[in-house]
């Protein structure tokens, strides 16, 4: 039913819209490279007194590469010293299929462990950091979960069909965004895109994957629909189990806008996923991971409202955003009653903007609020609240780019927190920049951390500093690019959970399984490498390496001077496509196949380094074929791949298997 519900949805935005001129005069253009918008919008409106039209479908690719990463607000990735990585849609196309973490191993820095398969608990880690010290946004509106343990977000609810963009920024950044962005700043873009776009994918364990995205645009506003169905048999998520645990998720997400005149706009999101995920458990008597009945139902949905004011020199959003997680857990062999259920909910309003003054001077400021709240069946209702602002004064005189910022905090339980950043990059050679930051971070205690039968409601955030010095050639949206970048982390104040086994007093009254405590230390440091190429548009490489080394610097404690768990020291992530020009028809190439290749070092499950984590090396391989012209620069193409070529079997958390070899293939089409 709900893949009927998907076409209806994408199709009633699918109508026919007259046709634009694209071309784009010096005036124009010059609006354009000058153009601010805000996380819900693409070029269209501009200071500069010509119009600027949306270039090229207008609403799927940014004319310049820029993100919201660093100052809340858009900037071009060159401007910044922070270490930026984006993903676009044409990449996402061309890697293929549902899974996100295909996508997300192309950054370096960024490792995963992942319990089974697509739709299993995914944890994202950048740098070394905790996967829950990622702050994450969908089209600007905050998705970490208030209900989970730590207050991360689980990316296998996150599948690439619906996605136009992802963001990605490596690095402390709380002086814009507050509590979270501990280890680093992901920013999602929906799909928003005119007429109708879509796929159809089917392969190995009975894995269908449906894609559909479709929008209208007119002088008033642009409306746009993007939906995606997932469902697959699946594996034992149990390495040593046999049954297999499938998943099926059903997403939709939708952003419009609307011109109230050449300055201002209303403009609104919404993203909706409901998903079933079979999963094994640890039943008795053994209490160890097998097979089991066991399933999880989760729902998330999140929206956002605004207003934005763009005009001369001083560009105001204001926004309203919520953002809703609710799982529940079954074991048919206890009875048909969830055994687990929980529901964190967020509310925030917040206000940012740009002011140019002068020259090349700008500031950039925000001011936010944010009310969070967990239920659980174990746990009634609780919630709490902070309240931030930040202002960041920054330059662009010629080659020279810099920013410096501070941000105050005040939180209902734990009183203030002071952030603290900056960041330059300077041309010192054509396309070729030094880049440096320096970034305060830190991460509010969760709700579970705080309430739950567990909490402990003295604890304070965990803090961290980090630093970025590199050299940056062009970036990856440029036929050529390389950069390599130095980095350190120091982190204090971490929460983890303390046993309480024969103690009776301070922190463990009440507590006599145990409690969370502020009582870790840790470092990372690394290099990250990162180089590609496009050779008269028929071959195409990237390569992206990391050397992440953790440190365990609890001091006293008996894993002082270990390595953090599920953090291998060497990352390597490789691609190459080559287009065979056999079909001459259109304006596009003919037969493409490229590869990809991930070597990941050996790791530790475990803090105390007991269990190991075996080194491996994933290669997949991948093909498509435009077939035929549907309408201007859109074609029906057919597309296939082998993932895992050589059935590696490997874990990256202790007991749960990853997909062996699976054949996929579909079709992708444009009108």
């Amino acid at each position: 039913m709900r893949k009927y519900l998907l076409l209806l949805s994408c199709a009633v935005v699918s109508l026919p819209v007259s046709a634009q001129d694209t071309s784009v005069s010096p005036e124009q253009q010059d609006a354009i490279d000058r153009i601010i918008y805000d996380p819900q919008r693409e070029p269209g409106v501009s200071d500069d007194p010509v119009s600027v039209e949306p270039i090229v479908g207008g609403f799927g690719v940014p004319v310049q590469v820029v993100t919201i990463t660093v100052t809340g607000t858009p900037i071009e990735v060159e401007d910044t010293g922070q270490p930026v990585t984006i993903i676009q849609r044409e990449e996402i196309e061309q890697v293929q299929g549902p899974d996100l973490t295909r996508l997300l191993r192309r950054a370096p820095g960024v490792t995963i462990s992942r319990n089974g398969g697509v739709g299993g608990f995914t944890g994202v880690r950048v740098r070394g950091a905790e996967a829950e010290q990622l702050l994450v946004l969908v089209d600007g509106v905050r998705v970490n979960d208030p209900s989970s343990p730590a207050g991360g977000f689980d990316f296998g609810n996150l599948l690439p069909g619906t996605i136009a963009q992802i963001d990605l920024l490596r690095g402390s950044n709380s002086t814009v965004w507050g509590s979270d962005a501990l280890g680093g700043v992901m920013a999602v873009r929906s799909r928003a895109e005119t007429g109708l776009d879509g796929s159809v994918e089917y392969g190995a364990r009975d894995t269908l994957s449906v894609t559909l995205a479709g929008g209208v645009e007119g002088d008033t506003g642009f409306l746009g629909l993007a939906g995606g169905y997932y469902s697959s048999d699946g594996f034992s998520a149990a390495a040593s189990g046999t049954e297999p645990d499938g998943f099926e998720q059903f997403a939709l997400s939708g952003r419009g806008r609307l011109y109230l005149s050449d300055t201002i706009e209303l403009f609104a999101s919404g993203r909706y996923a409901e998903g079933e995920l079979e999963i094994d458990g640890f039943p008795f008597p053994t209490f160890t991971l097998s097979d089991t009945a066991e399933f999880q139902e989760t729902t998330q949905y999140s929206a956002s409202v605004g207003i934005m004011r763009d005009a001369g020199p001083l560009f105001v959003q204001a926004a309203y955003s919520f953002a809703d997680t609710q799982r529940a857990n079954f074991d048919p062999a206890v009875g048909p009653a969830p055994g687990f259920t929980s529901d964190g909910h967020s509310d925030r309003i917040d206000v940012k903007g740009e002011w140019r003054p002068i020259g090349p001077v700008l500031v950039n400021f925000g001011a936010d609020a944010e009310w969070t709240s967990l239920e659980t069946n174990f746990t009634p209702r609780q919630n709490t609240r902070i309240i931030g602002g930040h202002v960041q004064l920054g330059i662009e005189f010629g080659g020279l780019s810099g920013h410096l910022g501070l941000r105050q905090d005040d939180h209902a339980r734990f009183g203030s927190a002071t952030s603290f950043g900056a960041d330059i990059s300077y041309e010192i050679a054509t396309d070729l920049r030094v880049k440096a930051s320096i970034g305060e971070g830190f991460k509010a205690p969760s709700l579970f951390q705080l309430f739950s039968d567990f909490g402990n409601d003295d604890l304070v955030p965990e803090k961290s500093t980090s630093f970025d010095l590199g050299l940056a050639w062009k970036d990856r949206s440029a036929p050529a690019y390389a950069s390599a970048t130095l980095y350190r982390r120091d982190s204090e104040d971490l929460i983890q959970f303390v046993s309480c086994f024969g103690v009776a007093g301070g922190i463990c009254t009440n507590r006599p399984f145990g409690t969370y405590d502020n009582v870790a230390q840790a470092r990372a440091q690394g290099i990250e490498l990162e180089a590609g190429v496009t050779l008269a548009d028929v071959l195409q490489a990237r390569v992206a390496y990391a050397y992440i080394d953790t440190e365990d610097r609890s001091a006293g404690a008996a894993t002082q001077g270990n390595r953090l768990a599920r953090r291998p020291r060497h990352a390597f992530t490789g691609s190459l496509d080559w287009t065979v020009g056999i079909l001459d028809r259109w304006d596009t190439t003919g037969l493409s196949v490229g590869a990809d290749i991930r070597i990941v070092s050996s790791a530790f499950d475990d803090a105390f380094n007991a269990t190991r984590l075996d080194n491996y090396l994933v290669f997949d391989l991948r093909a498509e074929l435009p077939v035929a012209e549907l309408a201007d620069d859109k074609h029906l193409v057919l597309f296939g791949r082998v993932e895992n070529l050589f059935d590696e079997q490997y874990q990256t958390a202790a007991g749960y298997g990853q997909a062996g070899r699976g054949v996929f293939g579909g079709v992708r089409f444009g009108f």
